[in-house]
């Protein structure tokens, strides 16, 4: 069972803000997203933010988050970036 995984427009344009190193680990953590869905209890500080939201560190200031559909396999990444700006 896969998952599709989609990008808001707005975590796309910060997607090209962040270093290197962290862009990699987002699509790590996408490609977890893609084979185990939205639960991803290996990654730091992973946690469910509520209403099918979750979210975790990409690395120590950089999170990424996501929502879930219930009883579908789409799962949409609406916001990658520094945790001080995050929309939790």
């Amino acid at each position: 069972m896969t998952y599709r995984i989609d990008i808001r427009r707005k975590a796309a344009k910060n997607l090209q803000k962040l270093p290197a190193d962290v862009k990699k680990l987002l699509f790590l953590l996408i490609e977890d997203l893609k084979a185990d869905g939205p639960f991803q209890i290996s990654w730091p500080n992973y946690s469910p933010l509520g209403d099918n939201k979750y979210h975790c560190h990409l690395k120590h200031s950089w999170v990424a988050c996501w929502i879930w559909f219930k009883d579908s396999l789409e799962i949409e990444v609406y916001y990658v970036g520094s945790r001080e700006k995050a929309p939790y």
